[in-house]
């Protein structure tokens, strides 16, 4: 069954052995080399095989040559080793289930309100951490990609950029667009965790934001409109007039 088997994997992959830090490295570099990977965790080139040859047996990594351009010269071109989509999902429900199982006890024996503070007071670290660097920067654009390139630090593969105006009042406006989240499966049932994510994009970026699709609710990607607060508007001769 699909749920026995993720969850298989979720423990081997999610406990705190050698093993665990092994997948957790190759899905935090990307495709990496046996080389890299044992001195990132100061293994010996032994070591870090027998744990790679184990991940792989079991679906979690995969192997792939690295590309070579011009001439290479002598020698094997380099094997790269990558999270598969098992491994990655692994990770995911693993903490997915344990998450959304709290956040129902929450929910149950405090009411909705308990589980709206929970995820405002988990975003508020999130906040915490991002307000030097959205500090540095001096307009919206700068600090909608300073925002971009800390949600994709964070693992939520984001980017940024202009967005068409929206409703009739026709605000310019920015776009960021988060590929992945790591708490999608969870606020699918919680969209409590999106609201306060939103909320807080707001105060960081100094002016409204409105979220347009979430991966929780089967957008593929979460997108949200950043607001310029200053009304798009046509002098005289832009307009035709005299």
């Amino acid at each position: 069954m699909p749920g026995v088997q993720g969850a298989q994997h979720g423990h081997a992959v999610t406990d705190r052995g050698t093993r665990g830090q092994v997948a957790r490295l190759i899905l935090e570099l990307g495709p990496s080399t046996a080389n890299t990977l044992g001195s990132r965790l100061g293994l010996t080139p032994a070591a870090i095989r027998r744990h790679l040859d184990n991940l792989i047996s079991e679906g979690l990594i995969e192997t792939r040559t690295a590309r070579t351009y011009g001439n290479r010269g002598r020698g094997r071109p380099a094997k790269l080793f990558v999270i598969t989509d098992a491994g990655r999902s692994a990770f995911e429900h693993a903490y997915d289930d344990l998450a959304t199982g709290a956040l129902r006890f929450i929910a149950q024996t405090s009411g909705p309100e308990a589980v709206a503070e929970f995820a405002r007071r988990q975003v508020s670290e999130l906040e915490r951490r991002y307000e030097p660097v959205m500090a540095q920067a001096s307009d919206l654009t700068s600090r909608v990609q300073a925002l971009a390139g800390a949600l994709s630090a964070d693992g939520y593969a984001a980017s940024a950029g202009p967005a068409p105006a929206i409703g009739a009042a026709q605000l310019t406006g920015e776009q960021i667009c988060q590929h992945h989240c790591p708490v999608a499966h969870v606020a699918a049932e919680f969209p409590e965790l999106c609201e306060a994510e939103t909320e807080a994009f707001g105060r960081l970026l100094g002016t409204p934001v409105q979220r347009l699709a979430t991966i929780a609710h089967g957008d593929g990607i979460c997108t949200t409109h950043v607001t310029c607060t200053e009304r798009v508007t046509k002098t005289p001769n832009e307009s035709g007039g005299l």
